[in-house]
C-alpha cells in the first residue's frame, strides 16, 4: 500500500507517480496482473528514498537547533552570573 498519490506532496517521485497512474488508465484490467508492478516497485522505492531525504533534512535541522540551544543557554549563565 501507498501513500497518496498527490504530485505536491511528493515532488521527488512525480514522473513515477505519472506513469504509475498513466499505467493504471491504459491498462484497467491488466493491472490487476501485473502490468504495472514494476513501476508499482520504483514507486514505492522512490517513497522509501524520498522518506530518507527528508529525515535527514530534519536531523540537520534538529542539530542546528540544538547548537543554538546550547549557544544561548551559555550566554544566558554568563549574564546571569554578572
Amino acid at each position: 500500500m501507498h501513500p497518496p498519490l498527490t504530485l505536491h506532496k511528493h515532488p521527488m517521485c512525480a514522473e513515477i507517480i505519472e506513469q504509475f497512474q498513466k499505467c493504471h488508465v491504459e491498462h484497467p484490467i491488466a493491472k490487476f496482473f501485473g502490468e504495472c508492478t514494476d513501476l508499482k516497485i520504483k514507486l514505492d522505492r522512490c517513497f522509501r528514498e524520498e522518506k530518507a531525504v527528508k529525515r535527514k533534512a530534519n536531523f540537520e535541522k534538529s542539530k542546528e537547533l540544538k547548537e543554538q540551544l546550547r549557544v544561548l543557554r551559555k550566554e544566558n549563565a554568563v549574564n546571569s552570573n554578572q
